[in-house]
């Protein structure tokens, strides 16, 4: 249960919001029902994250694959069970999805998906990125979709931390 209770829906100047929020992303998922506390917050958190989702030139199959290792690493539960049935549908298999627990280990992944794996690590696990990292993806990637992969990596670590911090699950009642 998260340790706030959620926003409710119908809040003084929060129709339009809502309506955007629905007209973007489908419904009003806990993690918009909880920002919604903040409409301003709500309000720049749909801009930006849509920016990420739904307007970069970066594969969905690539942005996807990290926002599937940071909520494996960062152990947000919610993030993954939102965005697994997205990885599948923008070309991830299934063993893919089942081996990112060990990754480095794993056959399944290309040699970009690999570099872009570790370079999500990086960022995820101690934030220092040795350049070699960025190097390694830059002969697939245009400058544009290695600040769009790197901003991906930041973006998603931000919402699993936001998820984890006010423990918000996708069976919570609302």
């Amino acid at each position: 249960m998260a340790y706030i209770p959620y926003a409710h829906l119908d809040g003084p100047g929060q129709k339009a919001l809502v309506e955007r929020i629905v007209a973007e992303r489908g419904s009003v998922l806990h993690l918009y029902q909880m920002l919604l506390h903040s409409p301003p917050v709500a309000e720049g958190w749909l801009g930006f994250m849509t920016a990420i989702r739904q307007r970069s030139l970066l594969s969905g199959a690539l942005r996807e694959l990290v926002i599937m290792r940071i909520a494996l690493v960062n152990g947000a539960d919610y993030e993954a069970e939102q965005h697994a049935p997205i990885a599948l549908k923008e070309g991830l298999s299934q063993a893919q999805l089942d081996a990112l627990g060990d990754w480095s280990g794993a056959t399944v992944f290309t040699a970009l998906q690999r570099n872009v794996l570790a370079l999500s690590d990086a960022m995820t696990k101690t934030v220092k990125v040795p350049r070699a990292l960025v190097d390694a993806v830059q002969p697939q990637l245009s400058h544009q979709e290695v600040v769009e992969l790197v901003a991906t990596i930041a973006s998603y670590n931000m919402v699993s931390r936001f998820l984890e911090a006010l423990s918000i699950h996708s069976d919570d009642s609302r």
